[in-house]
């Protein structure tokens, strides 16, 4: 039976690291019933896997325990259920922490907790029956690539989380799900979602998408700042999911930023691909999407259809990539390509060359300025990083060799760092596994464990998802005027493992009409020109009046070894948007 009132989920964490405060914040600032933690980025399953080398009960986010000490009382006074994938590689030994915890506070907490989603151990078993684990990009197996896997992990649904609550959970502890899948999980627990229901899964979906990344939603990393009068620290969000799926993003009262159809839409537009946005119980349907401003700091999303998911789970595995080290070197004045230049020389002249590194990678990032006011608008950065599976070729020997050109070097030699040894690196490897090969389990507060089927969906439960027809005016034609794109569209990009998504935006049809004819995949690569001959995919939103390009293999082999600047692409958006063009007058002039 459907709950007579929409379920409030509030996320208080969007990435291992964020706010501490923010958990006690969700739960003291105002009424809700759910409240969810997102720690898992890609890269935190590495950081979790080193710590783990260190302490075999680590692998999970400790900061977790810190946070569940301070409002684990009130939860349980309050109702509040708690469902965060902090367990990361250890979820079972998180419960185990917690429950010393809820011992030495005196609190009883029902605690469950989901597995599964492990199957590093079983890579050999896969490969060996023909599942050869082949990289979602290249399409290469597993098999031919180099260094070994030390984590590997498939995102689970919500299922598990669904089952827990039902049993009585107070809290359920999960490792690596979807960031979705814990707002899903919850939904259909209290609204009795069947596991077809799936114009009401995708609609979750929306709302956990938007939710997951935390004050993101309520102005966090926001492009237009005329927009953001409360320039506070920005709230946390609640999302508000009703029986039939549609939600309204909202925040606690009085905290800072805002939540407009803006701040909603740049949060749907982030790190996504297609616009059937794939789960692992509903592909997700994002241009079905509608948003509206229902009041101050409420957003509805409503319209969102979904579809059956596919009969795999994505993988997200880390292998060994070897060690790196980097030096940046200041380089001030006239001359500075002479200068750069021969510091590579003299620095590889001292290291024997360069074929000895398995990678090397230079940036010269040119910001200096004639006659400067000032000697740091002078300079540019000369950054040399080197990779190799042998450590000591790029320790010390490495960094020493930097230093040794502080006195025969170019004039004005020095560095922003200090000589470093090496540090280890992974190789982030995204893959697909067969779903029936994944044991999706959860652990109930009694103990028993039960499994989670993956959907099997039937003939009659696929459909052709009829995307709405959004009438959009002519392209506006007239004089132009040049100008940067910022002034017309919002930007937001992130991270895929090596892959970049940037979604831009407009605030009305004209200005969409414009966009999405102007902004073709040739104009992209000229807008970013590091971009080279690398894949550009374009998809279309119109119901956002949205575009989303994703450009494969820009970050390398994903954030670990990246050696961008901007590692993950999180400020590539905001550098579209300062590029120059041909823009309608009408478009500059309206609204004034």
């Amino acid at each position: 039976m459907t709950a007579q009132r929409p379920l409030r989920i509030g996320n208080y964490a969007g990435f291992y690291g964020d706010r501490l405060s923010a958990a006690q914040d969700m739960v003291t600032q105002g009424p809700i019933d759910v409240l969810t933690g997102d720690y898992l980025a890609e890269l935190t399953m590495l950081i979790l896997w080193k710590a783990k080398q260190k302490d075999p009960d680590a692998g999970f986010a400790k900061t977790f325990l810190l946070q569940m000490e301070e409002i684990l009382g009130t939860c349980l006074d309050r109702g509040i259920k708690v469902v965060a994938n902090a367990g990361g590689l250890n979820p079972e030994g998180l419960v185990t922490k917690l429950s010393q915890l809820s011992e030495r506070l005196g609190l009883s907490p029902r605690l469950a907790y989901v597995d599964g989603d492990d199957i590093l151990d079983r890579i050999p078993e896969l490969q060996a029956r023909g599942i050869d684990l082949a990289h979602l990009d290249t399409g290469t197996p597993l098999a031919d690539s180099t260094g070994d896997p030390v984590t590997a992990n498939a995102y689970l649904g919500g299922w598990g989380i669904t089952e827990a609550l039902g049993a009585g959970a107070d809290i359920v502890v999960c490792p690596r799900v979807t960031d979705a899948s814990l707002v899903v999980g919850a939904a259909a627990w209290w609204h009795g979602w069947e596991r077809t229901d799936f114009d009401a899964l995708a609609g979750a979906v929306a709302a956990g998408h938007v939710i997951e990344c935390g004050p993101q939603a309520c102005g966090g990393n926001y492009p237009w700042l005329d927009e953001l009068e409360d320039r506070r620290q920005p709230g946390y969000p609640i999302a508000e999911v009703a029986g039939d799926g549609s939600s309204v993003i909202t925040k606690h009262e009085g905290t800072g930023g805002t939540v407009t159809v803006g701040t909603v839409t740049a949060q749907l537009l982030y790190e996504i691909g297609p616009p059937g946005y794939l789960n692992p119980d509903v592909i997700a349907r994002f241009d079905t999407a509608r948003l509206s401003q229902e009041a101050p700091d409420r957003v509805r999303i409503e319209g969102v259809r979904g579809e059956a998911p596919t009969d795999s789970l994505k993988v997200a595995l880390n292998r060994r990539g070897g060690y790196r080290n980097s030096v940046t070197m200041v380089v001030t004045g006239q001359s500075i390509e002479e200068k750069a230049a021969w510091a590579q020389e003299q620095l590889f002249a001292d290291l024997g060359g360069r074929d000895q590194f398995d990678d090397v990678d230079v940036h010269l990032a040119r910001f200096d300025r004639t006659d400067a006011e000032t000697e740091q608008l002078a300079g540019a950065h000369l950054t040399v990083t080197v990779k190799s599976t042998d450590k000591e070729k790029v320790g010390r020997r490495f960094s020493n060799a930097a230093t040794g050109l502080y006195l025969g070097g170019y004039a004005g030699f020095h560095t922003l760092t200090p000589p470093s040894d090496a540090s280890s690196f992974g190789v982030y490897w995204p893959t697909l596994v067969p779903a029936a090969e994944v044991e999706h389990t959860v652990t109930l507060p009694d103990g028993q464990v039960r499994t989670i089927a993956p959907i099997r969906a039937s003939s009659d439960e696929q459909r052709d998802t009829q995307v709405p027809d959004v009438q959009l005016p002519p392209v506006p034609e007239g004089p132009t005027e040049r100008a940067a794109l910022g002034l017309i569209c919002g930007a937001r990009s992130g991270d895929k493992g090596g892959n970049v998504n940037v979604g831009l935006w407009t605030r009305d049809a004209h200005a969409y009409s414009w966009l999405r004819e102007w902004m073709t995949i040739e104009r992209f690569r000229s807008v970013v020109p590091e971009i080279g001959d690398l894949p550009v995919a374009w998809y279309e939103l119109p119901n956002l009046y949205a575009v989303n390009f994703v450009v494969t293999g820009l970050l390398g082999d994903g954030v670990a070894s990246s050696t961008r600047p901007d590692p993950q692409a999180k400020a590539l958006g905001e550098y579209v948007r300062s590029r120059f063009a041909d823009i309608p007058k009408s478009l500059l002039n309206r609204g004034e």
